[in-house]
């Protein structure tokens, strides 16, 4: 079967022959449908601190069962899923919280960036006959900001600044107003995404500038009582407190992998508390197949291109310059 490798350490990225994976006892393999081009995949194959091993890698993807492992029940051939590319062992202190990413035990299924691939069958999500492949490919950025909404303690009637306009802020967007924000604003360096942001669910759209924490405020109707940070660059950390209010929360769902300098004086004198967070755990999973389709908006808006596996090493070398792309599926 055809696959992306990359090399490692800020080397190449190929599309090469590998063998067709054949499943195990309790695994199935899937042929894979489509794979979402992550920020982290770009930003994790440029050879920085944290950096892809050598090897497969493509963590957003969907696909059809078209090989069942011994004793696996539940399951049939044809059948459409949505992938959990992070193994959990259920019993390290990473499983103990609930977010599969910080297991440090059980192997990544981050392979989808391929033909087919191979996962255990609790690591598989079955998808309702209303969700499309496409769907299925978003599930996993959308765990992503459902996890991080749900773990802010955002409560009911929250006012809520969104910082950034690509996919963890526009799904951030999204799970905000689908759990109860009252005023949600978001704000990013240009405009070319304010229609996906208001579409998602934002009440308004402020670009970054002298005057954004005022017309911020001004939107809200107060200052936020929780600031998502989903830009990852430096310097977004100290914005995201100039816009917190006092006892107000910062959440950082961006993943900056570089330093990012800030005052903690401002932020202590909002009494501010700041949180970090990464990953997910499978009940985000299962959630949003559930609910998808019964939401406020279509969360395939993002969708911005489609491309083929052959292309994806051009594709990447697109996407780290500028661009107008939202969400990239390669089609496998």
């Amino acid at each position: 079967m055809k696959a992306a490798i990359y090399a490692g350490k800020g080397g190449p990225i190929t599309i090469e022959d590998v063998p067709d994976p054949v499943p195990g006892a309790g695994e199935v393999v899937i042929k894979v449908q489509r794979c979402g081009v992550c920020g982290t995949d770009l930003s994790m194959t440029r050879g920085d601190l944290f950096d892809f091993p050598p090897g497969q890698f493509g963590h957003e993807f969907a696909g059809e069962i078209v090989a069942l492992g011994k004793g696996v029940d539940g399951l049939r051939l044809g059948q459409k899923i949505s992938v959990n590319p992070s193994g959990a062992c259920g019993h390290c202190i990473g499983c103990a919280g609930h977010n599969h990413v910080m297991c440090r035990e059980a192997p990544s299924y981050a392979a989808g960036f391929a033909e087919y691939a191979r996962l255990p069958v609790n690591l598989a999500v079955p998808l309702p006959d209303a969700l499309s492949l496409a769907d299925g490919a978003l599930i996993e950025p959308l765990a992503v900001s459902l996890y991080g909404v749900r773990q802010s303690g955002m409560k009911q009637g929250a006012r809520v600044v969104v910082l950034g306009g690509g996919t963890v802020a526009l799904y951030a967007i999204y799970w905000a107003r689908a759990l109860g924000a009252s005023r949600i604003v978001a704000l990013s360096r240009s405009d070319r995404r304010r229609d996906l942001c208001l579409a998602m669910g934002a009440d308004a759209f402020v670009s970054f500038g002298a005057d954004e924490v005022g017309e911020a405020t001004e939107a809200l109707g107060g200052p936020a009582d929780i600031v998502f940070e989903c830009v990852g660059a430096e310097g977004m950390m100290m914005k995201a407190i100039q816009h917190s209010s006092l006892y107000g929360k910062v959440v950082s769902l961006g993943f900056c992998t570089g330093p990012d300098p800030l005052i903690p004086a401002l932020a202590a004198y909002k009494c501010a508390t700041i949180q970090f967070l990464v990953g997910y755990g499978m009940d985000e999973f299962l959630t949003i197949a559930d609910r998808m389709d019964r939401g406020h908006v279509d969360p395939k808006a993002i969708i911005t291109r489609e491309v083929a596996l052959s292309a994806l090493p051009e594709t990447m070398a697109m996407l780290r310059g500028v661009n107008n792309e939202t969400k990239v599926h390669v089609l496998c």
